[in-house]
């Protein structure tokens, strides 16, 4: 029997349990060509380190889309929303892993910047969720990944510190934070 110098852990979802990371890189270039508009190239990058608020102004004020940025949000979150119910799959090996991390008793818990409800939805659907404590997001905690609460957080609920859990994140800026946090 393996011996795990771990106690738990913290997994991101978009892209480390769920391959969901073309919905979001695709999400806003989708979104212009919906209306007849070709997206200016670099659309993504330009709107990646945005809020969804922010990025839907951008788009309403450069693109002569006649809707308010408001209404451009719902629609967006109507999109997300069906993605995560309905078509969002595991990772590759992802359930495995965490079935096999439960068999040995290792609490887990998910820290994303995704909406709490569809990624909740997405890992029920998948066969996932009841391996998960809990769902911590960004926008819940009020602090984004560039900040360690979240990841605090999520350890906390297991009952552990940062040196006793380990997080798997596919960002390179959360994965320091976390290091950074002792994780």
């Amino acid at each position: 029997m393996a011996k795990f110098d771990f106690k738990g852990v913290i997994f991101d979802c978009d892209g480390v349990l769920l391959d969901s990371m073309k919905m979001w890189e695709t999400m806003a270039p989708r979104f212009v060509e919906s209306f007849g508009l070709v997206p200016e190239p670099n659309l993504n990058n330009i709107v990646f380190s945005m809020s969804m608020e922010q990025g839907t102004e951008y788009i309403c004020k450069n693109y002569p889309i006649d809707i308010t940025p408001e209404e451009a949000l719902q629609m967006l979150h109507r999109d997300i929303h069906d993605y995560y119910c309905d078509l969002a799959l595991a990772k590759e090996g992802a359930k495995e892993l965490m079935e096999m991390l439960h068999s040995k008793g290792i609490p887990m818990n998910v820290a994303t910047s995704s909406p709490n409800k569809l990624v909740a939805a997405a890992l029920e659907r998948n066969g996932m969720l009841k391996y998960v404590n809990k769902i911590f997001t960004t926008s819940e905690v009020g602090e984004s990944k560039h900040s360690p609460l979240v990841f605090n957080l999520a350890a906390e609920d297991m009952g552990l510190t940062a040196k006793d859990v380990i997080v798997c994140e596919d960002s390179l800026y959360a994965l320091k934070t976390a290091k950074a946090a002792g994780f």
